[in-house]
């Protein structure tokens, strides 16, 4: 799998698991709501510095959103 689409996958699930909407998470980690739906989306990629401060707000390391996972 690409690393955007693992990303994807990451930042929805653990957002989903601290019972986060993207408004929410967008405002934690000071970004534009759209834009966390276009990543959730694998429209964009995400900048190294962006998957720290979602993975800060989301209290996870910023590795952990990109390590497929098996489900």
């Amino acid at each position: 799998m690409e690393i955007r689409k693992i990303f994807a996958a990451n930042l929805k699930r653990y957002r989903q698991a601290r019972g986060l909407s993207q408004e929410e998470l967008a405002h934690r980690a000071e970004l534009d709501r759209t834009y966390i739906s276009a990543l959730e989306r694998c429209v964009y990629a995400a900048s190294i510095d962006v998957v720290g401060r979602i993975a800060e707000v989301l209290e996870v390391k910023p590795s952990d959103l990109l390590v497929e996972t098996v489900e």
